[in-house]
């Protein structure tokens, strides 16, 4: 049993090794999974197109088109200048002196939209580095408060959101995006108000040593080299010409569109549960529960009618750029889907290797609770995997319906396993190889050494309050 356990610990190490050195995970993630299969005594061949690429398939054809319309989605929110506007008019409205604040309420408001993770840092990353050396604040630290207002309580903890992360849990568990609201709200707060009194901690650490903005970064946006173009040349701030930018009101329409029909579809009388007749899914497509997929449905019915409404708000600004932008979304969501379905094929091989089976138990062994044996698999495969959605997919798959079949047999809501699940998923994925991370770094133009401390602070915030929540509900 020591072997088998090493050899899956030796491929998912090396895993770990290349996913940082900056290697494509859709190219060794199989190679380590074969490796793995090798060491433990499997047939190869069979390991790779039964197991691994069986798994990968079918999490493409759960979840490729959420994936796809989100990239699409904050696609045109980005092309239309939707999301520009609801960046600037909040920072605007709370100002350089609560600097740290606004730009998480920015993040916080697209991702909660609907708007993908990665458009939000591209979208965001412009005017928070504006406002961060208007108020003279350490751009080292900006990384950190992308990640808190993207990555966080907006992601997986407020009922309703429409990231991938809240979506997987339902098909297992046959709830929908808004399971147990008052948990995820009061998980969500613990999230935003800790992670903020961690950065503005920092803040003024780093004021007291005399520490600014800094000088020499790179990926600097234009309105802060205009910035430091007026400054070296005396004219004022307010003489650099500004862009302009559309209604506040009309940008966030599509953002309320999805998030008021996510909930119609998902919760009314007009619900995605009945629009078919549940005899005919049954026969003709072989659906024995809707609500396995309703959320799915839902989501996909919401975020559709977003981009129309967001193609339609600026259509002349569009225009000209929508054959691009559609290529370039639709690019990024194969990426996305393809690289999160080779870690999930990862993991579907390592569930038939036997040294899985000893893990598998310490795992379930690992809490007295099903609440607390969940958040802690969830967050070792997110660990492992450097994926949110991936090791939710590969725990959820592993041992989600022992974990209902212990609910239902305590009487626990599974509601409060999809939450907690969702939840546990965006704690320690965030290691230093996460796909977020690295892609955040390079876009602010900032390295681990100078920013990763603080992305790793708001990562403990969120997996301490995951093992909070999972041990208070767990006493009641």
């Amino acid at each position: 049993m020591f072997l088998d356990i090493l050899a899956i610990l030796v491929s998912l190490g090396l895993l770990m090794f290349v996913a940082y050195r900056g290697y494509p995970v859709i190219i060794f993630a199989p190679i380590f999974a074969l490796l793995a299969a090798g060491l433990s005594g499997l047939a190869l061949m069979p390991s790779y197109s039964e197991s691994f690429m069986t798994q990968a398939a079918n999490y493409v054809k759960s979840y490729f088109p959420i994936f796809l319309l989100g990239a699409i989605f904050g696609k045109v929110m980005e092309m239309n200048g939707a999301a520009a506007s609801i960046a600037h008019n909040v920072v605007k409205a709370i100002g350089s002196k609560r600097a740290i604040l606004a730009v998480v309420l920015a993040c916080g408001i697209l991702t909660y939209g609907g708007v993908s993770l990665f458009v939000v840092a591209f979208a965001v990353y412009p005017f928070a580095a504006a406002l961060f050396r208007e108020a003279d604040i350490p751009k080292r630290l900006l990384p950190g408060t992308i990640a808190l207002g993207a990555f966080t309580f907006t992601m997986d903890a407020l009922p309703g959101t429409p990231q991938i992360q809240n979506i997987i849990p339902t098909a297992v568990f046959g709830t929908d995006a808004y399971a147990a609201p008052v948990v995820g709200i009061i998980g969500g707060l613990l999230v935003f108000t800790c992670g903020l009194l961690w950065l503005e901690r920092r803040r003024r650490q780093a004021a007291a040593a005399g520490e600014g903005y800094g000088t020499g970064h790179r990926n600097e946006p234009e309105v802060v080299q205009a910035q430091l173009e007026a400054a070296a040349t005396g004219v004022s701030k307010g003489v650099v010409e500004q862009p302009k930018y559309m209604s506040i009101w009309l940008a966030l329409l599509p953002l309320v569109v999805v998030l008021v029909l996510n909930y119609v579809f998902s919760r009314t009388g007009l619900g995605a549960d009945k629009w078919y007749d549940a005899g005919m899914l049954k026969q003709t497509f072989k659906i024995e529960n809707v609500k396995n997929i309703v959320s799915s449905w839902a989501l996909i019915g919401a975020l559709t009618t977003g981009v129309v409404v967001a193609l339609l708000i600026n259509a002349r600004e569009v225009k000209g750029k929508l054959a691009g932008g559609l290529t370039a979304a639709a690019a990024g969501a194969l990426l996305a889907i393809f690289n999160t379905a080779s870690e999930v094929g990862f993991g579907n091989v390592i569930k038939t290797l036997p040294g899985f089976s000893g893990i598998r138990d310490a795992i379930l062994g690992g809490g007295s609770h099903p609440l607390l044996s969940e958040a802690l698999a969830v967050n070792v495969l997110a660990g492992i995997t450097g994926s949110a959605s991936g090791g939710l997919s590969i725990a959820l798959d592993v041992m989600g319906k022992q974990y209902l079949a212990l609910a239902n047999a305590t009487g626990l809501s599974p509601e409060l396993l999809h939450r907690i699940a969702s939840m546990a998923s965006g704690g320690m994925d965030t290691l230093p190889h996460n796909g977020a991370v690295i892609t955040l770094l390079a876009i602010t133009g900032l390295t681990h050494r100078q920013s990763y401390k603080d992305i790793f602070a708001i990562t403990v915030v969120k997996t301490l309050t995951v093992f909070l929540l999972a041990g208070v509900l767990s006493i009641f």
